[in-house]
């Protein structure tokens, strides 16, 4: 007979330790968390603040948050469904919607802290690079760039939420090697290049070369475009309309949308009602006075027969 070694023995198995939900569901790189959020024993109890950016097929989040023992609580937030109310209706999720994004939650946290007029940031995108420098009061704002699980490949989104940020006064430690236009070979950042990202250029040139090449499915792809009057020409002075609303006012907005006029059905239900205590108490004594009285009938039909 083979002699076969258990690699896994009970030992091994009375001594498993099993992963983080979040690790489980392969949402959270712990590794990388770790190094964010540990706050060196001399700070004390001051918070460590995270810009944390995330994207799904319709929309960018864009959150200030620490990370506490009781879990993580946010400062400030601001989202790419907020957009239309600055101007900007179509391409929520593009590299110049990710960049509104950044500047509207730096705006946004600035003025909750009073910070805002001190701390103006970058007011025209130039492209550049831009590093807020200290005032003489207070310090400016700072936060680590938390991306998750994402990739950072050059010119990813979710540098250009971070350029947006970082234009509207935020101090954030970066390089600029990732942001879009930066060129390996030379070892620098195409200023222009990264412009035109900012203000939707690279949309714009895919619109003109659609509209030569495919006018048919440059109807059905940019009908949202087309309907708005949004043409390629118009594109970079509708961002720099955006820009200038969001500095303007950066408060967040309530919904406007209406409640709706039907009530909500009510729907059938297949198991019973759990009862309160009181209604439990009600019925045993219901159940109790039918028996007494039953039994007292008893009683009275064996007296008649005697």
């Amino acid at each position: 007979m083979v002699f076969v070694k258990a690699q896994k023995s009970k030992a091994y198995f009375k001594r498993f330790q099993v992963k983080y939900k979040r690790r489980r569901e392969g949402k959270t790189d712990y590794r990388a968390r770790i190094r964010l959020i540990n706050q060196d024993k001399n700070k004390y109890n001051t918070p460590k603040y995270r810009f944390v950016v995330r994207f799904t097929n319709k929309d960018v989040t864009a959150q200030i948050i620490s990370a506490t023992i009781a879990g993580d609580m946010v400062l400030a937030a601001a989202y790419a469904h907020e957009l239309p109310h600055y101007g900007l209706e179509v391409g929520l999720t593009n590299y110049a919607a990710a960049y509104c994004t950044g500047l509207l939650l730096a705006r946004r946290v600035l003025k909750t802290l009073e910070m805002d007029e001190e701390y103006e940031g970058n007011v025209e995108a130039t492209g550049e690079d831009y590093s807020v420098e200290p005032a003489e009061s207070r310090r400016p704002f700072r936060a680590l760039l938390d991306v998750g699980l994402l990739r950072t490949t050059t010119g990813n989104r979710v540098f250009g939420a971070l350029k947006g940020a970082l234009d509207g006064g935020l101090d954030i430690p970066h390089s600029d090697k990732r942001f879009a236009g930066f060129k390996k070979d030379d070892k620098q950042l195409d200023a222009e290049v990264h412009r035109k990202y900012i203000f939707g250029g690279h949309v714009a040139s895919y619109m003109r070369t659609m509209m030569e090449d495919e006018p048919d499915k440059y109807q059905a792809h940019f009908s949202e475009y087309i309907k708005r009057g949004i043409d390629p020409d118009n594109i970079e002075e509708l961002y720099k309309k955006v820009h200038a609303a969001i500095r303007a006012d950066p408060s967040q907005h309530k919904s406007t949308k209406e409640p709706p006029k039907e009530p909500p059905k009510e729907h059938k239900r297949y198991n019973l009602k759990k009862l309160t205590y009181e209604e439990r108490r009600a019925k045993l004594i219901e159940r109790l006075n039918a028996l007494n009285s039953s039994g007292a009938g008893d009683d009275e039909d064996e007296d008649d027969d005697e």
